[in-house]
């Protein structure tokens, strides 16, 4: 018995960008959808430029809880985020920042074998912009700040780790405040 072959002959599929392909019509598409969407969301960048002023006074910072120093590290957290957008900190500056770091509360998240090994850190402010005409403008940062850290050693590595977590939640409370600026 002779089994005979079949032979089909297929039809390559088209390369996208000829006549008859779908594959360049469908990604112009796409790149008209994404172009619409960028112009039409509102979205701008903001640089040096578009803030405000070129100088700030960092003022009072007082600090409402029993965490130690808070006040010092913010202060210096946020001398860092405004230098590196361009706002320079000077004492004789007429934008005044100020405010008040209201909660502070290190929660443990896990444990194992009964202690504590991951831990939140969450911190809570009001800040505020004085202008020169001496009103007085609540920046936003209504939300908490929380970071999470790690640590199943010893003591001196938990501080170690509670205090890099501390530096990484003030960063990202001056970031917030900042955007303030920028947005106001």
């Amino acid at each position: 018995m002779k089994v005979k072959s079949l032979k089909l002959k297929l039809n390559p599929p088209l390369p996208p960008f000829t006549k008859g392909g779908r594959g360049g019509i469908i990604y112009l598409l796409l790149v008209t959808c994404y172009l619409l969407l960028l112009a039409g969301c509102g979205y701008k960048f903001q640089g040096r430029e578009t803030l405000p002023f070129d100088s700030v006074r960092i003022g009072k910072i007082e600090n409402k809880t029993v965490e130690p120093k808070l006040e010092d590290k913010l202060h210096r957290a946020l001398a860092e985020e405004l230098t590196k957008y361009g706002i320079t900190i000077t004492k004789s500056a007429e934008h005044i920042i100020s405010g008040v770091i209201e909660s502070f509360e290190l929660k443990p998240l896990s444990e194992k074998e009964g202690l504590a090994v991951e831990y939140e850190i969450v911190i809570k402010g009001r800040f505020f912009l004085t202008r020169p005409d001496g009103k007085i403008i609540e920046l936003r940062n209504k939300g908490a700040f929380i970071v999470s850290f790690y640590s199943g050693g010893n003591i001196q590595e938990i501080m170690a780790s509670k205090e890099q977590a501390i530096e990484n939640a003030l960063k990202n409370l001056s970031s917030e405040i900042r955007a303030g600026i920028a947005y106001k």
